[in-house]
């Protein structure tokens, strides 16, 4: 078939395109596969790397923390010395302003919207006293940030995401006008799903807000941002130091974990924020928890010994994942690039590839793939309530399955893309 633009076939070549793309079809349904792409989970490959910190530490071995901790007993609610140097070396942020907790960077995120809501913050009522709760969000946007919001109720206002961030003028209007609108959701290296960076520029706007509610905060989750697939990453400005050029100190939460670096589901999460919103988050935290797992904080210092241990490590994931991330592009561009029927982001990092479908085909496509054996994230879970007004965003996770396995699933999802296109506009 003639590679052109779908819409400059004519009757008769979009007729045999059809019966192809049906034959094709028919085909895969054929293999019976069982593939799945639908999370952005590490590789087994991945996981593998870690599997000596297991034996990082020893019976023999001291477990006393430099500052005197014993990592076996309680004590030490924020986390011990040694791990928040770690992170604040990661994160450009000063140990002192650290929370270091468990495994989830995600039960961090909750804690700090479930004390909002239960007893309030910067001296303000408790969220849940308020007639409505806004948060803003992003999108295409992270599915988990959004289940958060909408466990407590929040109404979720949505943003349209630019090249370099967040649509910052939306944004502004909304956070300085209206008191009601008290955070918004932030991915600002590799953003989930579309591998946005946030420029310098996007950084100070938000550390420049001057919010109608004095409990607004921006909950900026840097969960990528180690995550690189180039030799030479962009370096963004952090939000801790666009804060303090700003004098915003207050106005941010930053979040971090090794979920995705060491073991998804037994790594270390990390918060960064003011004094102000570290005292009152440990004084939530110390009635909920005595301690988090100072053993295995201490495990990933001694496996990593310095952040640029991490950076080597971080270096093998890329070999690993980048391969993959190149079978996606090829395949896409290859399978869907002449026709000009959709688009698709080409992250520099992170863990998926955002896909926008024509209007009205993402759950048509989601559901052709289901039907021939490879499961995708479902349509519209990058949009607050599952909704995705143009039904068009699908989010492509390419890190789990193997290259063969990828390569096989992206053919099916192209031979997808073309079926639901073409009937359509049948």
């Amino acid at each position: 078939m003639i590679k052109k633009p779908l819409s400059q076939y004519t009757v008769q070549e979009r007729t045999a395109l059809l019966q192809e793309t049906k034959e094709a079809y028919a085909a895969f349904q054929a293999k019976h596969l069982q593939l799945n792409m639908a999370r952005g989970k590490p590789a087994p490959e991945q996981l593998d790397l870690s599997m000596p910190m297991l034996n990082a530490l020893t019976a023999e071995m001291s477990m006393i923390a430099e500052n005197g901790v014993d990592c076996r007993n309680y004590e030490a609610l924020s986390g011990i010395p040694e791990i928040k140097a770690l992170f604040g070396d990661l994160m450009g942020a000063p140990a002192s302003k650290l929370f270091v907790g468990g495994n989830s960077s995600l039960e961090l995120m909750f804690a700090c919207v479930q004390i909002a809501f239960t007893k309030g913050i910067a001296g303000c009522p408790a969220w849940h006293t308020c007639d409505e709760v806004k948060f803003l969000c992003p999108v295409p946007g992270y599915d988990r940030h959004f289940g958060v919001t909408e466990y407590f109720g929040v109404k979720m206002i949505s943003v349209p995401m630019l090249e370099f961030g967040p649509d910052m003028d939306i944004v502004q209007n909304y956070v300085e006008s209206d008191p009601m609108v008290k955070g918004i959701w932030c991915v600002p290296v590799y953003s989930n799903p579309g591998g946005v960076v946030y420029s310098d520029e996007t950084v100070r706007r938000f550390a420049a807000l001057k919010p109608a509610a004095k409990d607004f905060r921006i909950f900026w989750d840097n969960a990528y941002f180690l995550h690189h697939l180039i030799d030479t990453p962009k370096q963004p400005l952090t939000i801790g130091a666009a804060c303090r050029e700003s004098g915003n100190l207050d106005l941010y939460y930053e979040f971090a974990s090794t979920s995705k670096v060491t073991f998804a589901g037994a790594g270390v999460s990390a918060l960064h924020t003011s004094e102000l919103n570290l005292a009152e988050i440990s004084k939530a935290l110390g009635i909920q928890t005595i301690g988090f797992d100072k053993i295995n904080q201490l495990r990933h210092v001694v496996f990593f010994k310095n952040a640029d241990g991490v950076r080597s490590h971080m270096e093998l994931h890329r070999q690993i994942l980048k391969p993959k991330f190149d079978a996606v592009q090829e395949i896409l561009e290859q399978e869907l690039g002449a026709l000009e029927l959709a688009t698709w982001s080409k992250p520099e990092g992170g863990y998926f590839v955002s896909f926008n479908a024509p209007k009205g085909c993402a759950k048509r496509i989601v559901s052709l793939c289901k039907e021939a054996g490879v499961t995708l994230t479902g349509a519209g879970a990058t949009f607050p309530y599952g909704i995705d007004p143009d039904d068009s965003n699908i989010r492509l996770a390419p890190s789990y399955p193997e290259v063969d396995e990828l390569k096989l699933s992206m053919k099916l999802f192209c031979i997808c893309v073309k079926l639901a296109a073409l009937e359509a506009t049948a």
